[in-house]
C-alpha cells in the first residue's frame, strides 16, 4: 500500500474546498478511506490547517473539521535531529524542510504537494495531488 505524506495545501484544498484543487483531494482522501492507500501529515501540518480554518470557519467547525479528518490520516512525529537537519538544509522554506525530513525519517517516499517547486532537490517523489493520481491506479 502507498503510504503518501499530504502537505497543508492538500488538507486545506479538500477541508476549504478550494476549487479547482477540491475535486483532487477529495479523490485522494476517498482512496484513504477505501484503504487503498495511507495517509500521513505531521502535527505541524495539523496546526497550520487549523490556524488558517480557524478563520474562516471559526475554532469550533475548524476542530471538528480536523476530527473528522484525523481518521483517516496518520499523524508522525518530528523530532530535534528533524530540525537539525531542516536547518542545515538547501531548503529556502523552512517548513518544506521540515516536512520533507519528517517524511524521510518515517519511510515515506511520496510527498503531495501543490508547492512541488520546494522541493526540487528532493529524494522522494513530490507530486500534486492531480499528478499523484493520474500516475496510480487504485483499482
Amino acid at each position: 500500500m502507498n503510504k503518501v505524506f499530504v502537505d497543508t495545501d492538500v488538507i486545506l484544498d479538500l477541508l476549504a474546498e478550494r476549487i479547482p484543487f477540491f475535486h483532487f483531494s477529495a479523490v485522494l482522501f476517498t482512496f484513504a478511506e477505501m484503504k487503498k492507500l495511507e495517509l500521513y501529515t505531521s502535527p505541524l501540518i495539523l496546526a497550520n490547517t487549523f490556524y488558517i480554518l480557524r478563520k474562516q470557519l471559526g475554532n469550533s467547525e475548524a476542530k471538528n473539521a480536523l476530527r473528522k479528518l484525523r481518521i483517516l490520516l496518520h499523524v508522525v512525529e518530528s523530532s530535534e535531529s528533524i530540525i537539525d537537519k531542516a536547518l542545515n538544509s538547501d531548503f529556502t522554506d523552512f517548513e518544506d524542510a521540515i516536512q520533507y525530513y519528517t517524511a524521510l525519517d518515517h519511510d515515506i517516499k511520496i510527498i503531495l504537494t501543490r508547492n512541488v517547486r520546494d522541493y526540487k532537490n528532493a529524494s522522494v517523489i513530490v507530486q500534486t495531488p492531480e499528478a499523484f493520481l493520474v500516475t496510480n491506479t487504485f483499482v
